[in-house]
């Protein structure tokens, strides 16, 4: 274990967020609306960009390292295509904030739903 030294920025913590195929090519495209729709801020852009790169980051770590996922999946009993897409706490914010995200996608992404 190893200390911060004080004053050091915290690390970005990235948190899975287990989705099916479905709901990431849903999020894909409510992302892309949401940037090509309405204003957006310049960071918040990139903060939005960025979780599209995750997405498909999601299915090439599933490709490479396919035993890690599959692991998770045959405890819980979910489908073959749960994926984690992992996200800082401030690009699930802007996600949040998009104007357009369907009620039973923002409801997995609070982990209200699975």
């Amino acid at each position: 274990m190893t200390a911060m030294h004080a004053g050091d920025p915290a690390p970005q913590v990235l948190v899975p967020h287990w989705l099916t195929a479905a709901q990431r090519t849903e999020l894909a495209a409510t992302i892309r609306e949401a940037l090509d729709g309405w204003p957006v801020h310049p960071v918040a852009a990139i903060q939005l960009q960025d979780v599209l790169t995750e997405l498909h980051v999601a299915a090439a770590r599933d490709a490479v390292w396919p035993a890690s996922a599959a692991r998770v999946r045959l405890a819980t009993g979910w489908e073959a295509d749960v994926l984690p897409v992992r996200l800082s706490a401030a690009e699930l914010a802007g996600v949040l904030a998009a104007p357009n995200l369907p009620a039973a996608l923002r409801a997995v992404l609070l982990g209200e739903l699975v």
